[in-house]
């Protein structure tokens, strides 16, 4: 029998779920000419696409990375239970992103993607980013991590160079206007510090418990 917290952990995360369909939902509805009242996506609809998916990929990906810096901090020991289903609605927001740009702006076409990513180094960056996060989606299911043990730890420490390349994706395509991705840098920086010093800690802990062991 489910406890008073899950069940509101179930229904938060049913509601997580909800806001996404139904984002996805007005996406291809407004890509289809359905949204006049809000003016639709504009003039260029699939650029308006490419950016919206990749902003809220990073987005959720930047908020999966701060719950256990915020955990630690607050000792709220209930984020934990989001961090994966941030990191699937990432994965699902950066994936829409990429087929955006394989199927709309280059019809599947290999050799001219292959000749992007080489030119471009925005669109490298992008792409790495994307091919890591795929092993990352893969493996973030329990029996995974159950069958991975402490490899699997190892690998999803892989999230921080994602949104590292993700911010450097970003930045690059920009170019003048940085201000956003720039807040972006500060965030992810201050996330990796954060990281960086609960293991400092983590390890001085385990140095002073071993010198009081007979």
């Amino acid at each position: 029998m489910l406890t008073s917290v899950s069940k509101k952990v179930t229904a938060v995360k049913a509601i997580i779920w909800v806001l996404i369909v139904g984002h996805f939902t007005y996406l291809v509805y407004a890509t289809l000419g359905g949204d006049s009242y809000f003016g639709g996506l504009g003039a260029n609809p699939i650029e308006t696409l490419t950016h919206t998916t990749g902003e809220w990929g990073l987005n959720l990906l930047v908020m999966s990375l701060a719950i256990t810096p915020l955990r630690r901090w607050f000792h709220w020991n209930v984020l934990i239970r989001f961090r994966r289903l941030l990191g699937m609605a990432s994965f699902i927001y950066l994936l829409a992103h990429f087929l955006i740009f394989l199927i709309f702006d280059h019809l599947f076409d290999l050799h001219t993607i292959t000749e992007n990513i080489i030119e471009f180094p925005y669109i490298a960056m992008g792409f790495a980013g994307f091919i890591l996060m795929i092993p990352l989606a893969v493996t973030s299911f329990s029996v995974m991590q159950r069958k991975m043990g402490k490899y699997w730890i190892t690998l999803h420490k892989l999230v921080y160079l994602v949104a590292v390349l993700g911010v450097v994706h970003y930045w690059w395509l920009v170019k003048a206007d940085i201000l956003i991705p720039a807040i972006y840098a500060v965030v992810i920086g201050v996330l990796l510090g954060a990281r960086a010093y609960f293991s400092i800690v983590n390890r001085q802990r385990l140095s002073y418990s071993s010198t009081l062991s007979p």
